[in-house]
């Protein structure tokens, strides 16, 4: 994908993001993989009223080589989950409701469900009977240090579809920017429904 189309990619997934809600603020950051490198967001920015001059374009090796503004200080684990899959094509990090207080509310490094049909949303699932798995990690400052410890989860257990950083939110991603989309989307949905059940077992 060209730079520009991967703006223009990006502005659209900007728009309907935040229509959801889950990108309040300034929040989120977006990436694209490019023929010659990547596209990112610049930090500080409404992701629902992106424009063209609002991204930074990185050579294979993450440097900026055109753009203004800061990127954003996750830049750095956008480019460690694009090496680690490398048919990842676009990661839209969010910043929803459900996904940020279901990272604090379990207690362990891993969001599971089965039963639910839209769980067959993401890539590869198949079935609603088999568990799908997402991964916690701890919220760091130290983004180098955050990268590393998701890559060394990666080296046992694979990151597939995304991961959730605990108080912090999503990281989505897809092997174009259809797919990671799809991905928030059927996420999310499992994440409300799992919140919404912890609900009401509350109520028993």
């Amino acid at each position: 994908m060209h730079n520009d189309a991967a703006k223009t990619a990006l502005i659209d997934a900007g728009r309907w993001v935040a229509n959801k809600g889950w990108v309040p603020a300034t929040g989120g950051n977006f990436s694209i993989r490019t023929e010659h490198g990547f596209v990112v967001t610049a930090s500080g920015h409404d992701k629902g009223n992106l424009q063209p001059e609002h991204f930074l374009e990185l050579d294979a090796h993450g440097v900026i080589v055109a753009g203004s503004g800061k990127p954003s200080a996750e830049t750095e684990l956008h480019l460690k989950l694009y090496a680690l899959k490398p048919s990842t094509r676009c990661i839209l990090h969010t910043h929803s409701v459900a996904a940020t207080v279901l990272s604090r509310f379990i207690q362990g490094d891993t969001f599971s469900v089965t039963g639910y049909e839209m769980q067959k949303s993401l890539s590869g699932v198949t079935t609603h009977l088999e568990p799908l798995n997402i991964a916690i990690f701890d919220n760091d400052q130290d983004i180098a240090r955050l990268a590393d410890v998701v890559a060394k989860h990666h080296a046992t257990t694979p990151v597939v579809h995304g991961v959730l950083i605990r108080g912090h939110g999503l990281y989505a991603m897809g092997d174009s920017v259809f797919e990671t989309r799809r991905h928030i989307e059927g996420l999310e949905f499992l994440f409300a429904c799992e919140l919404e059940r912890i609900k009401l077992e509350g109520t028993r």
